[in-house]
């Protein structure tokens, strides 16, 4: 049986360095794209994702199983991001809108052998979801990022974010439909 991400964590806190590099094969793409997805300069996006992991590797002594890792993983991302954009002076987050000359890494590829029209048509799919997330609120965007990028559920995107959970349901329900509406469009 596997170990879970809060046992890997737990390990590497104890001195298993292979621990940790398993927690971070899990958890770098979604983390990365989450990050990407809400800071508009890729070297920024890629600085701002060493230093959430370097704030893991700091924090692994104070780690305490609370909560899922994956959330206390996000609640640090979601927190680095907040500090990103107040040293620019803003209050809030606000998630950057993604370049189109600059896509986010590991779109998925279409399989070998599949007809071109039905590649044409999932790059279309894909562009028509990416236009549809870059117009998304950016709460209801950070809310569906961490949903799909993070497996977090609305309570940990409520503790992640320092929002309650209804909100963020709402937020989910909102941000579902709107990307529904753009990829049926």
């Amino acid at each position: 049986m596997e170990a879970t991400d809060e046992q890997l964590m737990l390990a590497y806190a104890a001195g298993d360095a292979a621990a940790f590099e398993s927690l971070y094969a899990r958890h770098r793409g979604g983390l990365y794209r989450f990050v990407l997805r809400g800071i508009k300069e890729r070297a920024i996006a890629e600085e701002l994702f060493q230093e959430i992991w370097m704030r893991v590797i700091e924090a692994r002594h104070r780690y305490a199983p609370q909560a899922r890792f994956s959330t206390w993983l996000y609640t640090i991302a979601h927190n680095r991001m907040v500090d990103h954009w107040r040293k620019r002076g803003l209050a809030a987050v606000r998630l950057a809108r993604d370049d189109p000359a600059d896509p986010a890494p590991a779109e998925p590829v279409a399989a070998p052998g599949r007809e071109p029209q039905r590649q044409a048509e999932a790059n279309e799919q894909l562009e028509r979801l990416g236009r549809a997330l870059q117009v998304l609120p950016p709460a209801q965007r950070e809310a569906f990022l961490m949903r799909e990028e993070g497996g977090l559920s609305a309570a940990e995107i409520a503790a992640a974010t320092g929002s309650n959970e209804e909100a963020v349901k709402s937020r989910l329900r909102y941000a579902v439909a709107k990307l529904r509406e753009a990829l049926d469009g």
